[in-house]
Parts: structure tokens; sequence; C-alpha cells
């Protein structure tokens, strides 16, 4: 199972923050830490991800954000993981498998990160919480792209 952690690990950043998932992607290609070539890598989608990233932050915490388990929101981010789950399964991993498991995590993500945050996003505890979920979804970002297995070179 070790080797999809990372797997699971970026699909349930998705399930937290979908563009921070697409941002960590992005950049883990740009290290050459995924096993695919079809993620873009280049400076200007690294730099429009993450600017994506940093925008979903910011109007998360407003009251007009759609709840992460509406259909088209919870497709985005079961498809985010699948994809992310694919690219950052180990190199002896199957990608099918790794998709599956990123699924999983997305699952995860979006279902813990709901119940933590509870029903409504209006006081300074629930800003609180927001930013919280903020930090983990980047830190968990961040180290997945640290930890990631370069791809292998054939």
């Amino acid at each position: 199972m070790q080797k999809h952690a990372a797997s699971f690990g970026i699909g349930f950043v998705a399930g937290l923050r979908s563009m921070t998932a697409c941002a960590a992607l992005s950049w883990a290609a740009s290290r050459g830490r995924t096993r695919t070539e079809w993620i873009q890598a280049g400076p200007l989608p690294r730099g429009l991800t993450t600017a994506a990233a940093l925008a979903e932050m910011v109007g998360d915490k407003m009251p007009f954000a759609p709840d992460r388990r509406i259909p088209p929101s919870f497709a985005a981010r079961i498809a985010i993981g699948a994809v992310g789950g694919a690219a950052l399964a180990g190199r002896d991993a199957s990608p099918a498998i790794g998709a599956l498991v990123g699924m999983a995590g997305a699952l995860a993500g979006t279902l813990v990160g709901r119940a933590a945050r509870g029903s409504t996003t209006r006081s300074g505890f629930d800003l609180a919480r927001g930013l919280t979920e903020d930090v983990v979804a980047a830190g968990l970002a961040t180290a997945l792209v640290s930890s990631a297995e370069y791809r292998s070179q054939e």
C-alpha cells in the first residue's frame, strides 16, 4: 500500500482544496516526480494553478461559497484525485490502481473536510477552521511534491 500513499494523499488534498492538488501536480511534474508526461509543468501552468489555488482558498471563506458536495464540485474533486493518483503512484505501482486510490482519497478528503468545517462559514471560529484546512491542504501538498518518486528514466 505504500506504493499508493502519495496517490491517496493527493486525492485527499483534492477533496480539501481541488486547485491546491492541481498546483501540487504541476509542481511535481516540473521536478520530474510524476509518472506521466501529460501534466503541464511549465512556468505558466505552475503560475496559473498556484494562483487558482490561492484564489480558491480566499473564495472558500466567502458566505456564498458552494458546498463541496454539490455534484459538479464533487465530481471535479474525484476526477482530480484520479488523475493525481495515477500521476503520483509509486514507480512499481499500477497507475490504474493509483487512480482508484486517488479517487478514494478525494472522497475521504471531501467528506472529512466538510465534517471538520461544519455547516457555516460565517463566524470567526468557522474562519479559523477554514484557514486550518488551507494549512493542512498546502502542507500535505508540499510534502507530497517533496517526497514523490522521480520518474524512471526509461
